[in-house]
């Protein structure tokens, strides 16, 4: 419950900062510019709570229906309007200063980002050395000269400190043409070059799962079977296991490592299992019935635990990457703009069917990963509001009537032909416009159902 508490309020405080963002933007650049706004909603629907502030009286509300927001100007197309309010009626502004409004709201959501990201890059973001395990025979990687033990150094040009940043690079790099180059140091600690092609790396970059497409499994070291954390209400928890507990046999089987504890559950899907448990000096007898869930066209055994790492382990795993403010702003707009170009890349896959649908996430999926987010600490929770925010920005400026980005292919079109389309052709393109939005929201949601309801 408390979960699901905490999923549910990160969730909302995630909506309201980027709605807040997206809002301010259009707001701060409207009033700047001499139009007059009537409302800055939070929201939609009926006002829960308002206040007005300002010379012009505005009203600041927060609405019921918390999926979205709006600002509210003078326009003479949604209303009479006062004499004295139409030199700040926007539909009178001219073309320059109307773009710029609009324009406001995604830049905003992108200069958040750069924002979270520089803050992120001063105070140091924590991730894990990119140290490859094992190499799948056969494989693009294999092929390409990849060893276990091998450390990512740098895909082409780019710096990889961490496994987040590897696989970032080598996404970026998958739409390159020729060979895409990866430097490494092997176990020997010589550096040395290996290759991917990048046809092959564009296939696999087109499904979620880069790593395992190209045949990497990051590095993983060898624990004893100690249970970790417990998922609420899952099948490890139900059957009495508690962290800390060391599996020593599942039906009378040795077993010698956590590795072997996981092919062992996996292999027995919706079966019970009987444990000996060493906990602290006792060896306890219990009986543990596992779950079951798809991965591809296989059914495997779950049981909701993950294993216990060593503090030193952990530690010798884990890589600070710390700039100054400076080199922090040009790695926080590099960011930016990269993960900007990679969302266009992705949509443009998935639009000509080179790229899974499943690359979509809706509202459960961004949920249960700001509840995930915000449980491990701030400046997760930062990140992940700032790539949001980066897919909110993006996502407005797509050239679909109702988003920002329909607005201003109108404000493209009145530039070239010298007067504005007509309200007519206007409302007609705003409704296929909403009809695309309401679809592509419920193929992410049916995404986002498929994988939660997954066996």
């Amino acid at each position: 419950m408390q979960s699901l508490l905490t999923t549910i309020a990160s969730f909302l405080a995630a909506l309201a900062v980027l709605i807040s963002v997206h809002e301010f933007g259009h707001f701060w650049v409207a009033r700047r510019l001499g139009v007059k706004v009537l409302r800055f909603s939070i929201g939609f629907g009926r006002p829960i709570w308002s206040r007005r502030f300002g010379p012009d009286q505005t009203e600041f509300a927060l609405a019921a229906i918390p999926l979205g927001g709006y600002v509210k100007m003078v326009d003479e197309r949604e209303g009479a309007v006062e004499p004295a309010d139409l030199p700040r009626a926007f539909n009178r502004q001219s073309l320059r200063v109307r773009t710029a409004v609009v324009l406001a709201g995604p830049v905003f959501n992108l200069i958040f980002a750069v924002l979270a990201y520089w803050l992120i890059f001063i105070v140091g973001d924590v991730g894990t050395r990119p140290l490859v395990g094992a190499v799948t025979e056969g494989s693009i990687a294999a092929q390409g000269g990849f060893r276990s033990g091998d450390e990512l150094l740098a895909v082409g040009d780019r710096a990889t400190p961490t496994w987040e940043s590897a696989v970032f690079g080598l996404l970026i790099a998958a739409s390159n043409d020729g060979q895409v180059t990866v430097r490494v140091r092997d176990t020997d600690r010589v550096e040395r070059t290996r290759w991917i092609g990048s046809n092959a790396l564009y296939q696999a970059a087109s499904s979620p799962g880069l790593l395992r497409g190209i045949g990497l499994s990051p590095y993983r070291p060898k624990l004893p079977a100690v249970i970790g954390e417990l998922v609420v209400g899952e099948a490890a928890e139900r059957a009495g296991l508690r962290p800390g507990d060391r599996i020593l046999e599942a039906d009378d089987q040795t077993l010698a490592d956590w590795d072997e504890w996981v092919s062992y559950v996996q292999a027995h899907p919706e079966q019970t299992l009987q444990l000996r448990v060493q906990r602290g000096s006792e060896v306890l007898s219990l009986d543990l019935h596992t779950s079951r869930r798809m991965v591809g066209d296989r059914e495997i055994g779950r049981i909701g635990a993950s294993v216990e790492y060593p503090e030193a382990l952990l530690d010798s795993l884990k890589v600070e990457v710390r700039y100054g403010p400076l080199a922090a702003l040009g790695a926080s707009v590099q960011k930016t703009r990269d993960l900007s170009t990679l969302m266009l890349r992705i949509l443009w896959k998935m639009l000509v069917g080179e790229a899974s649908v499943d690359n979509l996430s809706g509202p459960i999926s961004i949920a249960q990963t700001a509840g995930q987010s915000a449980s491990f600490g701030l400046l997760p929770f930062v990140k992940f509001l700032a790539l949001i925010s980066v897919s909110l920005g993006v996502l407005n400026l797509l050239p679909i009537p109702i988003l920002d980005g329909g607005h201003l292919l109108f404000f493209l079109i009145e530039a070239v032909k010298g007067s504005p389309l007509s309200e007519e052709a206007q409302l007609g393109a705003q409704r296929v416009g909403l009809a695309i939005l309401i679809g592509l929201m419920g193929l992410a949601l049916y995404v986002d159902l498929g994988r939660l309801f997954q066996p």
